[in-house]
């Protein structure tokens, strides 16, 4: 693992677009090379907000502070130019793509992501597709459905590792990804998590999550507490169990100093 942050961020504050209430009140995160993080926190604390920022959603403004992805500051780029780098957002509520075959959409994000002219050969893409497929014990007649059309919630989960799977990301960003999951549809979430990660042992992982469940499948080195736009506390992975246990309540006095 290299001594070096795959992500640093420093004083990270931001609204939403064309609103002068800031949601980031000073946001401090470093993750090294092949570490799994986690932030945790209650409803509008600006988890959601923080991975979307550091995606480059248009719907918000960065108003300060720096985000650093292997050492070049990304706050100016598009998103577009972040995913070619290397990153990756797993949605809370990813979107349907009526008429587009997961396989047509990954191979045309594949080849987005190489940054290249030449076209993907397309027998090599179907072996590599399978090849990931097989990975994530993932049905092939998977890959011919629309994208997100008609899916269940653990569906469109499993359609999003398998993205995360084909497109390799040196940083993988999970948007409560565990949301309104099962428990079949929670493991195989986790089992796809953990196989990439293991896999790779560079690509370093960034969950967001209400709760300590999926924690309890995919255990993170680090774990912080984002309350009222800002981290309020880090631990090892004990401090989910805490969390759950306890709630959030006693971090609000911090916040509000």
């Amino acid at each position: 693992m290299a001594d070096s942050p795959i992500l640093s961020i420093r004083d990270l504050r931001a609204k939403v677009a064309g609103q002068d209430i800031e949601i980031l009140h000073g946001v401090n995160l470093e993750i090294l090379h092949g570490e799994i993080h986690a932030i945790m926190g209650p409803n509008g604390s600006g988890k959601s907000t923080l991975a979307k920022v550091l995606a480059g959603h248009p719907g918000y403004e960065v108003t300060g502070g720096e985000a650093r992805f292997l050492g070049e500051d990304v706050l100016g780029l598009g998103p577009d130019e972040r995913a070619r780098r290397g990153m990756f957002l797993a949605f809370q509520y990813p979107v349907e793509i009526p008429g587009v075959s997961i396989a047509n959409f990954l191979r045309t994000a594949l080849q987005a992501r190489l940054g290249t002219d030449e076209e993907l050969d397309l027998f090599d893409f179907q072996e590599e597709l399978l090849q990931r497929m097989e990975l994530l014990e993932v049905e092939p007649s998977f890959a011919e459905r629309p994208v997100n059309d008609g899916f269940s919630g653990g569906e469109k989960k499993r359609s999003e590792i398998l993205q995360m799977a084909v497109l390799r990301p040196t940083l993988a960003l999970m948007d409560e990804t565990d949301s309104g999951l099962d428990i079949d549809a929670l493991q195989v979430v986790a089992k796809g998590v953990k196989a990439l990660h293991e896999e790779d042992a560079g690509m370093s992982v960034l969950i967001i999550t209400h709760y300590q469940r999926l924690l309890s499948y995919i255990r993170p080195d680090r774990v912080h507490v984002l309350v009222g736009g800002r981290i309020v506390r880090s631990g090892g992975p004990e401090l989910a169990e805490e969390l759950e246990a306890k709630g959030y309540e006693e971090f609000r006095p911090a916040v509000e100093r």
